[in-house]
């Protein structure tokens, strides 16, 4: 069993580094605040990260019009339509994910 002080300061130490990775994302964001860089990231990132999501999920899916493609087809036009109709990202990605669940869910297993 290790030493009482050990544990103590393995604990503090990872304290410390927990603390401060946590805090480093402010102390890098307070100097640009007043940059140019800030409001264009604010407005372009989420269309970026929802092209990665889009990307990233659909390069498994088999060309060929397979059910596991309709399930995916399904989804992503489901998204797109939330997102348009609602401007909600959150809305969209969980009721997209949702019809891709139940859909794949429902389906015999192949």
């Amino acid at each position: 069993m290790p030493e009482p002080t050990y544990i103590i300061t393995s604990v503090l130490i990872c304290s410390a580094i927990t603390w401060a990775l946590r805090a480093a994302p402010f102390a890098f964001l307070a100097p640009i605040r007043d940059s140019a860089l800030l409001p264009y990231v604010n407005k372009n990132m989420p269309l970026g990260v929802l092209t990665i999501l889009v990307v990233y999920t659909l390069r498994h899916t088999p060309v060929a019009l397979t059910p596991h493609t309709g399930a995916v087809a399904a989804a992503l036009v489901t998204t797109a339509a939330l997102h348009i109709w609602r401007k909600n990202a959150v809305l969209s990605v969980l009721g997209g994910t949702a019809v891709h669940v139940v859909i794949l869910s429902t389906l015999p297993l192949s």
